[in-house]
């Protein structure tokens, strides 16, 4: 802990520098910026970085791990603010506190595992861990699950920098999620001279809503939200088109599965009108289950060690950590910063948490090599 501190403002001036560099998800130059800095930091502890192509986004950037079985870092390089954020908010420094686009969310977190690294280098021990970090989480990682997957199942351990619950809980559960697009199409007629030659798209998609709805079981942990609705041209129109975006959230994977049924088996009510699915599910949950609750258990000890007292938190909103717990890789979220605000405009981390968390992961990663 106490070389961790001392490296604290290396560690902020780091920070400072990543955050600088806007890489909002659709800005592949912004992310390759960030991955070319953090680059240079790896070639400096002796992690040889890769830069893996991703089709219209920004690089993966990876090490090459230096053992078998390694511990997996992972994090992402994009952030959800678009280019000019940084103008209307700069960075700026109030005490403790770090104000900047996308420093909780998750670029601190970034420094986190790359100082913890720094700690034990300077220890003389070279853990067998491999960086992986990616350039859409924040949108869609889909180009490149596969890639992830694979370097996650060769792996003995996965963990996310993702921020820490504020307070500095990590996270030992998150919900999957899913999202889908129910069209329903109708025939267009006159509202008042040929009413009933129409087939009403809109009466129908909401007939789903409210079947939809009714899945929502907040006991289970299962969720149905209904968040845009479009359809119709005008009030004197029958109308012949409707659409409705769907979120859907669970917490185990036979819940998930349940779920994807239920909404695939959605059948029109209204003569006349035809329904149209798109979408499904995309993350899985991480379920707090014995693999992930043994890596809490030494991210624990490791805190016992330094001093404090370290808490776990269950969350609805989904990460890439995820699909490591799916694989059966023992996982662990939330080992970021602390702060508060993710994807708001207050996101802002607590400079002092920084130290602290990179001598935990260090402590963590002795302990899940030994």
């Amino acid at each position: 802990m106490a070389a961790a501190r001392r490296l604290a403002p290396e560690m902020t001036q780091l920070l400072r520098e990543i955050v600088a560099i806007e890489s909002p998800s659709n800005d592949p130059a912004g992310v390759e910026a960030v991955a070319a800095r953090l680059s240079a930091e790896l070639k400096a502890l002796g992690q040889p970085p890769q830069l893996i192509s991703v089709a219209g986004a920004g690089p993966i950037l990876t090490s090459t791990p230096t053992a078998e079985r390694p511990v997996m870092l992972l994090g992402h390089l994009d952030t959800v603010w678009p280019l000019g954020t940084l103008e209307k908010r700069p960075i700026r420094i109030e005490g403790d506190t770090f104000f900047g686009p996308g420093c909780y969310d998750m670029k601190a977190g970034l420094v986190i595992a790359l100082f913890a690294l720094r700690l034990l280098k300077d220890e003389g021990i070279t853990p067998p861990v491999s960086i992986f970090f990616t350039p859409l989480e924040e949108v869609n990682g889909e180009p490149y699950h596969p890639t992830m997957e694979a370097a996650m199942k060769q792996s003995r351990a996965v963990l996310d920098f993702e921020p820490a619950w504020p307070g500095g809980a990590v996270k030992t559960e998150r919900k999957g999620s899913g999202s889908y697009v129910l069209t329903a199409k109708g025939k267009a007629s006159h509202a008042g001279a040929d009413l009933s030659k129409g087939a009403n798209a809109i009466r129908e998609i909401a007939r789903q809503i409210e079947r939809l709805s009714a899945l929502t079981d907040t006991a289970k942990g299962t969720s149905v939200n209904i968040g845009v609705v479009r359809g119709g041209i005008k009030p004197n129109v029958v109308p012949d088109h409707a659409a409705v975006e769907i979120d859907v959230r669970y917490r185990i994977k036979v819940d998930g599965d349940a779920l994807d049924a239920e909404v695939r088996n959605l059948v029109p009510t209204i003569p006349g009108v035809t329904l149209h699915l798109e979408g499904g599910l995309h993350y899985p949950p991480l379920e707090r289950n014995a693999l992930v609750l043994g890596v809490f258990a030494k991210a624990k000890a490791a805190a016992v060690d330094l001093g404090f007292t370290l808490e776990e938190i269950s969350t609805g909103g989904a990460s890439e950590a995820s699909f490591g717990a799916a694989l059966g890789v023992p996982t662990l979220d939330g080992l970021g910063a602390d702060g508060d605000g993710a994807h708001a405009e207050h996101e802002h981390v607590l400079l002092s948490s920084i130290p602290d968390r990179a001598a935990l992961v260090a402590g963590l990663i002795e302990r899940l090599v030994e």
